[in-house]
């Protein structure tokens, strides 16, 4: 398949898992994209396990950008996902100022918990760091909890109303991204499943259903990241793009729901081949 985007991928790399850029590699560069990768740090393995290591890269991440920039390496897109320190907030606001150009595309999961409750080693620093860096972010993809320490609304909570929706997307845009979209949610009203998002191209508010299968696997969210973005640079809108997206992940999470090791994500390297049906 012929490459069509250059897209950099800036994120944490496990040694043992597939989740951030081990998840986000293959997937992106089957799709046909040339993926080039910038990691955040270097991790043994998922936190779900309850013990690992975690190796902060910032003095790498500095270098590197400084190299790169000397080089004048250009990019199509931008993602970012999980962060190590607040020094790197910084470190990746100017690189996305340096790199701005009309069609760049800044797609940001701001990775910090899940659940209810932030992940192991994050706190309200973590919180404040992402309400900084979500303001560089053409697209944003928290999902509902991270939804909630970002705005301070509702917090705990499963189920939302339409108008609680849309109190938190207008809270998560008036952080500066021009797009969100906020995963996992549920509504009140329906009970149904359900993707909530706000197009800032067209001023849409929009919620996209979908089959909740009770399987979990850490990674989804970046496996989600990958088919929203390649979506989103083949020129699909935001609404549609979120569908398909979710259509493609739950079909994933579908084949591997009866595996006995789900802590290391999803196999994606098993399923490319779904991924461009």
């Amino acid at each position: 398949m012929e490459n069509t985007k250059n897209i950099l991928i800036i994120g944490d790399m496990p040694g043992y898992g597939k989740m951030g850029l081990a998840g986000m590699l293959p997937i992106l560069s089957n799709l046909g994209h040339s993926v080039y990768n910038l990691p955040t740090a270097l991790v043994s393995n998922n936190f779900d396990y309850g013990t690992f290591s975690v190796l902060d890269t910032t003095d790498y991440m500095r270098e590197t950008i400084r190299v790169w920039q000397t080089l004048g390496f250009p990019f199509d897109c931008i993602t970012t996902g999980f962060l190590a320190s607040s020094d790197q907030v910084d470190l990746l606001r100017n690189f996305i100022d340096n790199q701005r150009k009309e069609d760049l595309l800044v797609v940001t999961d701001p990775i910090m918990g899940d659940g209810g409750k932030l992940y192991n080693g994050s706190n309200q620093k973590t919180v404040d760091n992402m309400r900084r860096l979500i303001g560089a972010a053409d697209v944003i993809v928290p999902n509902l909890t991270e939804a909630e320490f970002l705005t301070g609304l509702c917090l705990g909570r499963e189920t939302l109303t339409k108008a609680e929706v849309r109190r938190m997307l207008d809270g998560l845009l008036s952080c500066g991204p021009r797009s969100a979209v906020v995963t996992s949610g549920r509504e009140e009203e329906t009970g149904r499943h359900v993707v909530w998002g706000f197009d800032g191209r067209t001023g849409e508010y929009f919620t996209v259903p979908y089959r909740f299968i009770k399987a979990h696997f850490p990674g989804t969210g970046d496996i989600f990241t990958s088919l929203l973005t390649d979506q989103l640079l083949k020129g699909c809108a935001l609404p549609q793009a979120v569908g398909k997206a979710v259509n493609l992940l739950e079909r994933l999470i579908f084949m591997e729901q009866d595996v006995a090791e789900r802590n290391n994500g999803i196999r994606v390297e098993k399923y490319l081949s779904v991924l461009t049906e």
